[in-house]
């Protein structure tokens, strides 16, 4: 395949789309961001972005921008400058990313590059793992008498930020990318007051055809998850006790 930043540079750039890919089974996305692929002349794309998702864009160009934690990866900075070069080169430039844009995939420092270059750009939101996760497992985030809030929270860090984050207080707990810091996070919670027989429910590769549901307790997820090598979201609370049929 040619190098897509082979064509010419242009003094007036096309628009940009962040586009969220939904939890990853492709007839999740929405309607508005399976057209913007159908549209698209080049497609930068996330590692956690399927192949049923990619065949949604089949007149564009493909490149793999992928980001996974405790991976080796492409740097952020040479993302969003690959980004500004498909945006002096094409008309419609689509950053499709796993879930939704504007939760936990780096759309800040992307908006602040195109903004930086004056390209006009516009977000298509997409269904983040978590609703997915609960329609899944038919157990809802919220749940009257037992949980009123919920938080979305990631233990990731970037250079330079704290390791050691303040875990948010509220009744039902969501954190992405929880594979690798499950122990801590169980550890920390019962250190800090929450029961060790609180449920919780690790789901790996959420929504697709090889999805795996884990249900444990806090207590046994300081020993650990027995996940793969796929994404692994973790939800913690009282409302993901399983129903009693009494």
């Amino acid at each position: 395949m040619s190098d897509p930043l082979d064509r010419p540079a242009r003094p007036t750039p096309g628009r940009v789309w962040l586009v969220g890919a939904g939890p990853g089974a492709a007839d999740l996305i929405t309607l508005r961001g399976a057209r913007i692929l159908g549209e698209a002349e080049v497609v930068l794309y996330d590692a956690l972005v399927t192949p049923d998702i990619l065949a949604l864009c089949p007149a564009a160009t493909l490149i793999s921008v992928g980001k996974r934690s405790g991976q080796r990866s492409m740097a952020q900075t040479l993302i969003n400058q690959q980004l500004v070069d498909c945006a002096f080169r094409y008309d419609r430039v689509a950053r499709l990313k796993g879930g939704d844009p504007m939760l936990f995939g780096r759309a800040d420092e992307e908006m602040r590059a195109l903004e930086e270059a004056n390209i006009p750009f516009e977000i298509v939101p997409g269904i983040t793992t978590a609703f997915a996760a609960a329609a899944s497992i038919k157990q809802p985030l919220t749940k009257r008498g037992i949980a009123r809030n919920v938080a979305f929270f990631t233990s990731t860090t970037g250079r330079g930020e704290p390791h050691d984050v303040a875990l948010p207080g509220c009744d039902t707990l969501i954190q992405y990318m929880g594979g690798q810091e499950a122990i801590d996070t169980a550890r920390r919670l019962i250190e800090h007051g929450k029961s060790p027989n609180t449920p919780v429910v690790a789901i790996e590769n959420v929504s697709r055809d090889d999805e795996r549901i884990i249900r444990l307790s806090l207590a046994e997820m300081v020993h650990g998850l027995p996940t793969g090598e796929g994404p692994v979201l973790v939800m913690i609370g009282e409302a993901l006790r399983v129903r009693s049929d009494t």
